[in-house]
């Protein structure tokens, strides 16, 4: 039962991994993916809630990906697929195949705790592939503004569907942001927003605005003004004295502030906004720092960003919505290079559906094929011997178990009570221990070496006493004892037959493997001198599938070297017992001497 529980516990894992290592390729026409891992764990984004539609800052470079060679150009071939069915939406902020460094905005459909659940694979290598970004699916409706500062824009262009552009822009941008570009702001600029019905205020839905901020000094500035014109109503983010207040007020004489909160200088930090119906929530870094409860009233703002401030800003946005604290401790973490929320796998390829294995395979020359098949014919020799050697060692094992069960309920004077006359499916049984380990299961003690040396030992004694008529003598016992131990050689050497082909797989399998692998490198090197064609992608094929012969043989030598020593170590403890069960019957017939 052990053994049939196990049998079902090993297959079960071998179909497990083949079922994932053979998992179903997207589409044929991409060469090379990457498997992404989302952590919304405490490691990770540390979030609760299922975010639906959420953007996903992925930073692509040479520590996290090392194909960017493989590449169309600016990146058109990049894919996102989850689960290996669903295409994601995606853009591309910025793409440097020279410096190897790529930004990318993914939209998730949902992105939780369990999110690693999920399997997202980055798809790439299909020179053919048109252009896939969508900067506008990018975002969900709620996001309304988004402002990414690349370089070349006059004024900061909306990435989102909405197309709330700047009015008017009075700032430089520069490299080296949180992300990508930034907005310099020296002090006398700004950025100016038209009022605009996407940008309104419900109070039932909330409103939030986020933003990277560094600041190289204390100061006095406004940061955001999001203002109600006609009733003077409106909401301010400012920095007093390096300090951060929010203030609200409502048009009608009622003015509500924060409590100050400090503002490292010097740092790349992440500011967000929520206006709720019943308060406003001012978070850093993505925890909630500050709050004020107010009344928050309907209002269609225009919005000022950054006047008579002097730093730095980068991806600034507004969504007419309040978002949750999980959203924006999500959004600050995954664009915060202090946290690991996107975990990247290893490559792998789809060449012709072999991946690196078909490459090799195709290289391998015919000499290595005669040395690879010459080695697994090895191998399956050596695995019918390791097979049935091992369930003859389990037949051997019980019933010899049974057997010695037996012979110790005997009385002294029934010692040959146990013995039965030899069939003729005993005899071939005996010669062969290939049908003994499948077939020896017919008769009482059929496969017990300890039973064989008793049976000769009894039929020895029958021939030189004349079935018992003549009395035992000091002769008699010596002559039992010369054919037991002839049987307990016999029974060695039916125990130990055929093990000599796994010391052959062992040592002869890496040595013919190697044979394999000079033979192939001397070809390839020959091929190279005789085409003069030295570069790296012509010699590693062919040293790959000449190395394909080592392996092979390695494959066949390290299993059997493993199984070798353990039948060896069960057969010398069955031999050991048959041994002394040999002593310890001699010793019984002697007592019986007159």
């Amino acid at each position: 039962m052990k053994v049939k529980k196990y049998t079902i516990t090993w297959l079960t894992l071998a179909l497990l991994l083949f079922s994932n290592a053979s998992s179903a390729w997207w589409s044929n026409d991409w060469k090379s993916r990457k498997e992404l891992t989302l952590d919304g764990s405490a490691t990770g984004a540390d979030i609760k809630d299922n975010l639906a539609q959420f953007p996903l800052l992925l930073r692509l470079h040479t520590a996290n990906f090392g194909f960017f060679a493989d590449l169309a150009d600016n990146g058109k071939d990049l894919r996102f697929v989850l689960n290996d069915q669903v295409p994601l939406k995606y853009h591309i902020e910025s793409f440097d195949k020279t410096s190897e460094v790529a930004l990318i905005w993914i939209n998730l459909p949902q992105f939780s705790s369990l999110s690693n659940l999920d399997q997202v694979f980055l798809y790439y290598g299909n020179e053919k592939a048109p252009a896939g970004d969508d900067v506008k699916a990018t975002y969900d409706s709620h996001q309304v503004l988004l402002y990414h500062y690349k370089n070349g824009e006059p004024k900061p262009v909306d990435a989102t569907s909405y197309g709330n552009n700047a009015q008017e822009a009075t700032l430089t941008i520069e490299p080296g942001g949180q992300i990508n570009g930034a907005a310099r702001f020296d002090g006398n600029g700004r950025i100016h927003i038209a009022a605009n019905p996407a940008l309104s205020v419900n109070p039932d839905n909330g409103w939030t605005f986020s933003t990277w901020i560094k600041v190289e000094q204390p100061q006095t500035a406004t940061l955001l003004e999001a203002k109600e014109e006609e009733y003077s109503m409106g909401l301010r983010l400012m920095l007093d004295n390096g300090n951060l207040v929010l203030r609200y007020d409502n048009g009608h004489g009622i003015v509500v502030d924060t409590e100050p909160q400090a503002l490292e200088a010097g740092k790349w930090q992440h500011l967000a906004v929520a206006a709720k119906k019943d308060g406003l929530v001012l978070y850093l870094n993505g925890a909630p720092v500050k709050n004020v409860a107010i009344e928050l009233a309907p209002m269609n703002p225009t919005i000022t960003i950054g006047a008579a401030f002097n730093g730095l800003l980068d991806e600034t946005g507004v969504a007419n919505v309040a978002r949750s604290p999980d959203w924006i401790k999500a959004l600050a973490r995954s664009q915060s290079a202090d946290f690991n929320v996107v975990g990247f796998g290893a490559d792998e390829t789809n060449e012709g559906g072999g991946g690196y294995i078909g490459i090799i395979m195709k290289n391998v020359t015919l000499d290595g094929w005669l040395v690879i098949i010459a080695t697994m014919l090895m191998g399956v020799v050596a695995v019918m011997v390791i097979v049935f050697k091992t369930l003859l060692i389990i037949r051997v094992n019980k019933d010899n178990r049974d057997f010695i069960n037996a012979y110790h309920e005997l009385d002294k004077d029934k010692l040959t009570s146990l013995d039965r006359d030899e069939t003729e499916d005993d005899k071939d049984l005996g010669d062969s221990p290939v049908l003994m380990a499948l077939m020896g299961t017919g008769g009482r003690f059929q496969n017990s070496s300890f039973y064989h040396v008793y049976h000769y030992g009894i039929r020895e004694l029958k021939r030189r006493t004349n079935d018992y008529k003549k009395p035992i003598t000091l002769a008699v016992l010596n002559g039992v004892k010369l054919v037991i131990d002839a049987e307990l050689t016999r029974e060695s050497q039916r125990l130990g037959k055929n093990m000599v082909l796994l010391t052959i797989a062992i040592s002869g399998g890496p040595f013919l493997g190697l044979l394999g692998t000079v033979v192939g490198t001397m070809i390839t090197f020959a091929a190279i001198a005789a085409t003069g064609d030295v570069n790296i992608n012509a010699i590693a094929p062919g040293i790959a599938a000449a190395l394909a012969a080592t392996v092979a043989g390695l494959l066949v030598a390290i299993p059997a070297l493993f199984a070798y020593n353990y039948l060896t170590t069960q057969i010398k403890d069955i031999l050991v017992e048959m041994n002394l069960f040999a002593d310890e019957f001699v010793h019984h017939l002697s007592e019986q001497i007159d």
